[in-house]
């Protein structure tokens, strides 16, 4: 089956099965278009049901050669394999050539965190004496107790503060909701600014 035809019912279904974001679904596309791209280069004329592992060898080279570090390179082949997961789930392929690839290992940082005394000092610096004081000390001690993103605390209803049971109802990324615990300072913080 033509790669064109494929990828257009790859997209729709990342579209409306998968409800994924419109950039989501750019960058899944994009990693298939690299693919095909390697595939008209190298002048390998194969169809996706026909790839084999020695290509997906080449094709790592190849945009190895390109500098892309390693995190790139595994987003690529993410994308690669969820393209074929979906031809195996749609009964366009009956096996996953993509499956014996694995992806670089990447080093996960861990992300730079503030220090108590850096936080105290946040807080300390608050000034409490203007109306804005006990609204930004709410919202620093709430960032430091719950570790919500900043987008989830402005997205943060009254309603969804629960402080009989010291949880607080975060709908995060893609709407999802869960439920994350918040310390006492930070409840009777968000009681003074009311």
């Amino acid at each position: 089956m033509n790669w064109q035809v494929l990828v257009k019912g790859f997209s729709g279904f990342l579209k409306l099965e998968k409800s994924l974001s419109a950039n989501s679904v750019e960058a899944y596309l994009r990693d298939i278009e690299k693919l095909i791209q390697f595939l008209d280069y190298k002048k390998i004329d194969v169809t996706a049901d026909k790839l084999e592992l020695e290509h997906f060898r080449e094709f790592l080279k190849w945009i190895n050669e390109f500098g892309l570090n390693a995190t790139s390179q595994a987003r690529i082949i993410s994308g690669i394999k969820a393209f074929y997961k979906y031809l195996i789930y749609e009964d366009l392929i009956t096996h996953d050539p993509s499956s014996l690839i694995e992806a670089p290992k990447t080093s996960r940082k861990l992300p730079s965190v503030l220090s108590v005394p850096e936080i105290e000092l946040l807080l300390n610096s608050i000034d409490l004496s203007i109306p804005e004081g006990e609204r930004n000390k709410a919202i620093i001690e709430t960032l430091y107790s719950s570790g919500l993103r900043v987008s989830e605390l402005v997205n943060l209803k009254i309603s969804a503060i629960h402080p009989e049971i010291g949880f607080l109802k975060v709908t995060g990324k893609g709407d999802k909701e869960r439920l994350v615990p918040i310390g006492k300072i930070a409840l009777k913080q968000i009681q003074n600014y009311f």
